[in-house]
């Protein structure tokens, strides 16, 4: 448990994820960019590094996207607030998705229903390259990691947008580079 962290703390913390629960379009990796604020500059509870590296550790694990939630909770306030992290990010999310979908199953043809799926996407896009960009600034930041940072960037990227290769390999080729300390 983080020294900083206090259970008094604990309401608050809970509430932060219930809310950001509801801004997750896309998954919760869409609200990683205001977790790093919240933890890190907000609270400092955490440090960057910390930070990035549970998200890292997370999403190389097999399981769903979120998994890096409870990490982050546990990171702060052990298993207490890796229940609590992964409690409030996933009920109003869930109650919400199972009523929405019902409603939205019966009024799919609608030209509301279709227009607001379309409309979507661009924020899905736009909060997921927000995602990236925190996590990419402790890389980019460090003037000895930039080149190395920036290289991987753009060839996961270039990749990515031109191969259907799995992404693990990428996540593999990261951490080899970055164990030989070219990152």
């Amino acid at each position: 448990m983080n020294s900083a962290f206090v259970l008094a703390d604990l309401p608050a913390f809970f509430l932060h994820f219930l809310v950001l629960s509801l801004l997750s379009i896309g998954g919760a990796m869409a609200t990683a960019p205001e977790m790093h604020r919240y933890l890190v500059g907000e609270r400092g509870w955490l440090g960057d590094g910390e930070f990035t590296t549970a998200v890292a550790l997370a999403q190389a694990a097999p399981g769903p996207n979120l998994i890096f939630v409870p990490v982050l909770g546990f990171q702060v306030a052990g298993l207490v607030g890796a229940a609590a992290a992964l409690l409030g990010i996933l009920l109003p999310s869930t109650v919400l998705t199972l009523a929405v979908s019902r409603w939205g199953m019966k009024r799919r043809d609608t030209p509301g229903v279709r227009a607001f799926t379309a409309g979507l996407a661009p924020i899905t896009v736009s909060l997921m390259f927000g995602a990236g960009w925190v996590l990419s600034l402790p890389f980019v930041a460090t003037p000895d990691h930039r080149l190395g940072g920036i290289s991987l960037i753009v060839l996961t990227m270039i990749v990515m947008l031109t191969t259907r290769f799995s992404p693990i390999w990428l996540i593999l080729v990261g951490g080899i580079v970055g164990a030989m300390g070219w990152v």
